[in-house]
């Protein structure tokens, strides 16, 4: 039913405070935090010059949530998706982690059924199933954007690299880092929940 519903229109003012349009009040980024835990969506606007800055309040909120100890971000992701900026592969990053997470999203709640039934291998082996999937689709979206990753690919319009050599180990070095992020978030997830 919130999905048919307008975002709620918050404004931004010059002196840092939030203004929810739809119940005419004040709010804060906790506010919005919990919005979003809600389902309810909005968008964000600059009161001044009306620019969309719903981007940059979703990531403010994720850095007090971070600041408060909640760290669900392992510096390791943190580090190798600042490398990613201006990256060839920048492109690829926002649809390979809005799939991983969607992934998760739906699956959650059978993540959380095997573990309310059992705390055996099986609950964590669904977990595992969906991050190798994730893993392998990130792996066959690598292989399309390596130089030569293709075997027998003849695309004389593509543009050389400027270094060839250092190309494929930096992709590779790129792909084993982004394995042990999702490594690390599997054990992050795994200790949430056996908490």
């Amino acid at each position: 039913m919130a999905k048919d519903k307008e975002p709620t229109t918050i404004k931004k003012y010059a002196n840092r405070r939030l203004y929810n349009t739809g119940t005419s009040t004040y709010v804060t980024l906790e506010d919005l935090a919990l919005m979003v835990k809600s389902g309810e969506a909005f968008v964000v606007y600059d009161a001044k010059s009306g620019e969309d800055i719903t981007r940059s309040v979703l990531t403010q909120i994720i850095f007090e949530q971070e600041s408060k100890g909640q760290n669900l971000l392992p510096i390791t992701f943190l580090r190798q998706l600042i490398r990613f900026y201006g990256d060839s592969l920048q492109n690829l990053v926002p649809t390979y982690l809005d799939f991983s997470i969607d992934s998760l999203t739906r699956e959650q709640e059978k993540f959380r059924g095997q573990l309310a039934n059992t705390f055996g291998p099986s609950a964590f082996s669904a977990m595992e199933e969906t991050v190798r999937r994730n893993t392998e689709m990130f792996e066959q979206a690598m292989r399309m954007f390596l130089p030569f990753g293709a075997a027998g690919r003849t695309d004389a319009a593509a543009p050389a690299p400027e270094r060839p050599a250092e190309r494929p180990a930096r992709a590779e070095a790129d792909y084993d880092a982004l394995k042990r992020q999702l490594d690390d978030m599997q054990k992050k997830i795994d200790s949430l929940v056996s908490k």
